[in-house]
């Protein structure tokens, strides 16, 4: 099968069978979204849900944040992995918000990567979710599941991934392809034990189909 078919045989499956597809991350406003994405970091949706609640009631905005202490911001952010870079990470993020950026999320991937814990993985969840922008956030589940597929070729890095993904997807389709390829491996092509029997793309699936 040539790429182009393979990339409109998952699309038009994606489009009939999820076609609302967005974050699992609860938040109300850009700022929350950001914290969270951060939080994220190798840890779990589910948990950064439970974790933000609490946190978000204490610290509400930047400015809040920027002027926290960070023993106090690990009290609440210690269920989740790696808590005491994040605390720095997010009072960095916050005090930068504000002498940088007049407490506004920038709207451009440079900028935004110069925010201590945003990465380029980060910065392209911002730009699709809070500016709707045709960016493509690859995080471990969309690295593998585009690999397993046949989506891209000898991709040794999420980098690697984004491109050869933003080169066949339409452009209007992107940031929706993002969530379309995390929540199918977060559901069914899972890492370790991968639902192929549940999978409805299995027949047009590399991985599936050179299993041995």
């Amino acid at each position: 099968m040539e790429k182009e078919e393979l990339y409109n045989r998952v699309i038009d499956y994606f489009k009939k069978n999820r076609p609302t597809a967005e974050t699992e991350l609860n938040y109300k406003s850009p700022y929350q979204l950001l914290v969270a994405v951060i939080l994220s970091a190798q840890c779990t949706d589910v948990r950064v849900n439970k974790i933000t609640p609490r946190f978000f009631q204490r610290y509400p905005d930047a400015e809040t944040l920027a002027f926290a202490d960070s023993d106090e911001v690990y009290s609440y952010i210690k269920s989740c992995s790696y808590p005491n870079n994040k605390s720095k990470h997010l009072i960095g993020m916050a005090k930068m918000l504000l002498t940088d950026f007049e407490s506004i999320i920038p709207n451009d991937l440079e900028r935004l990567q110069k925010l201590p814990g945003v990465g380029r993985k980060t910065a392209n969840v911002i730009l699709s979710v809070v500016h709707n922008k045709p960016a493509l956030a690859v995080d471990t589940h969309v690295h593998r599941v585009a690999k397993r597929i046949g989506l891209t070729d000898n991709a040794k890095t999420p980098l690697d991934t984004e491109k050869q993904l933003v080169t066949y997807i339409p452009q209007e389709l992107i940031s929706t392809a993002h969530h379309w390829l995390i929540l199918h491996g977060r559901y069914v092509c899972q890492s370790r034990k991968p639902k192929c029997d549940e999978c409805e793309i299995s027949d047009i699936c590399n991985f599936y189909n050179n299993k041995e």
